[in-house]
């Protein structure tokens, strides 16, 4: 095995997902990807480690395109090995949010033309041809860093209504793939409380509606369109014609905002990005949420004004009237680690580097690499401190962050997997100090 004791603990809980020879090469593959510091195709994450690699090269290619496992399966595993190590009790915050992977070519499964959130801004809308991925993370608080990890754990590909029409399904766009994601974490983790926090992707009726239906163990923060219809609740049912579906009309959050004088909004210190805080004025209300057809959602909105004048105004609703603004706002802004980890995955972990081109192959590298991010920041956690070691230092920074983490995870690997699987454990300890770390510096580069 090229992934040293300390991954014990997490491999247990993901290699019975595979049969004995898979998970052979899984774990191969897994070590490989991170020491990889290129294209993750198979063919480079062989290259990588050689002769380690027991077996014929096809047998490493079918574990993505033939071998019989479930994603999901596998996504849940890491769920309850992270909720259990990490977020052992409490409510447990989840981000979700989509990102456009790039993937050339005309037979690639699944791709389309889809709104890149990177390069659009809210005047100009860029496109990009590839995959749109759903994914839904988990915010982990972690003793060596400043803000909050977004660890991901499940996502889903989005289909355009090509191929779901050509599949013969039913198309679904972000907001059901997330309630669908969200539905599978209740089952598999009953006991367990969830904060879901999206953008206005996910700010719709019907993630509101869904987020109601579970609202003992499911609670929605997002962001609230500032004309959306409230309505008070439908009164009493007098016995006369048929039962009103609401009350009467509330004034919309835009609305309310806008009749009440600037110096009567509350203004308090609230958390932000990057674990600091900011001064912000506030407006509350609440309401029923309705939509024809669908019936009434209570909700309660927060207009939030940042009174530095950096950021624009912004209306967040909850499904959970108990929540202070304070705390949608904190939960808001925990949002953007997601953003971060999509970043991350890009440049430390070749996000949009894999160049499969079948369904199983397509639905299963991008999420597996997803994945390889919480599996690295767990990795670094577990490490002893004294092994942290070969992490990018610069004048003013204060904390850690994961390309610290991953060079820290691939000096690891090299010294303790795969320099004693190669023989070359005794060799490399007799090297002088300075040429060890100069040897693990060039294997192991920060991303």
């Amino acid at each position: 095995m090229l992934l040293p004791v300390e991954a014990q603990p997490l491999l247990a809980v993901l290699l019975p997902h595979f049969t004995p020879p898979t998970a052979t090469r899984f774990v191969v593959l897994t070590a490989a990807a991170i020491l990889t510091t290129g294209r993750r195709t198979v063919a480079n994450l062989l290259r990588t480690v050689g002769a380690l690699a027991a077996g014929h090269d096809a047998s490493y290619r079918r574990v993505l395109s033939a071998a019989r496992w479930s994603g999901l399966a596998l996504g849940c595993a890491l769920t309850r090995y992270l909720l259990d190590h990490l977020v052992p009790a409490g409510p447990v915050y989840l981000v979700g949010d989509d990102t456009v992977d790039g993937h050339p070519g005309r037979r690639v499964y699944g791709t389309g033309r889809h709104r890149d959130p990177v390069r659009s801004s809210h005047a100009f809308t860029a496109g990009r041809y590839g995959h749109r991925w759903g994914v839904i993370a988990v915010l982990v608080r972690f003793p060596f860093a400043t803000r909050p990890w977004a660890l991901p754990v499940l996502a889903d590909l989005y289909r355009t209504p090509e191929v779901s029409r050509a599949e013969g399904v039913r198309h679904r766009t972000p907001a059901p793939l997330a309630c669908r994601l969200l539905r599978l974490m209740l089952l598999r983790s009953p006991g367990r409380t969830f904060v879901f926090v999206g953008d206005s992707s996910y700010g719709t009726h019907a993630v509101a509606r869904f987020c109601h239906r579970h609202r003992p163990r499911l609670t929605l923060v997002s962001k609230c369109h500032p004309d959306a219809n409230l309505f008070a609740p439908p009164p009493t049912y007098a016995g006369n014609g048929r039962p009103r579906g609401k009350g009467g009309r509330l004034p919309k959050p835009r609305q309310a905002v806008a009749g009440l004088r600037p110096t009567s909004r509350s203004r308090l210190p609230v958390a932000w990005y990057g674990g600091g805080t900011r001064h912000v004025a506030v407006v509350t209300g609440s309401g029923h949420w309705y939509k024809g057809g669908h019936g009434l959602v209570p909700i309660r909105w927060v207009f939030v004004e940042d009174r530095s004048g950096t950021h624009r105004d912004e209306y967040f609703l909850t499904t959970d009237a108990t929540l202070s603004p304070a705390q949608v706002i904190a939960a808001s802004s925990g949002r953007w680690n997601l953003e971060t980890t999509f970043q991350e995955c890009r440049s430390g972990l070749g996000l949009e580097t894999t160049r499969g081109r079948c369904r199983a192959t397509v639905t299963r590298a991008a999420p597996c690499l997803f994945a390889l991010y919480s599996v690295v920041a767990v990795l670094f956690h577990t490490l002893p401190a004294d092994k942290r070691t070969g992490g990018v230092r610069w004048v003013g920074k204060a904390t850690v962050t994961f390309s610290d983490a991953l060079t820290a995870v691939r000096r690891w690997v090299w010294s303790e997997g795969v320099f004693p699987q190669a023989g070359a454990d005794a060799a490399v300890t007799e090297l002088p100090p300075d040429v060890r770390e100069l040897l693990l510096s060039a294997l192991a580069p920060a991303p």
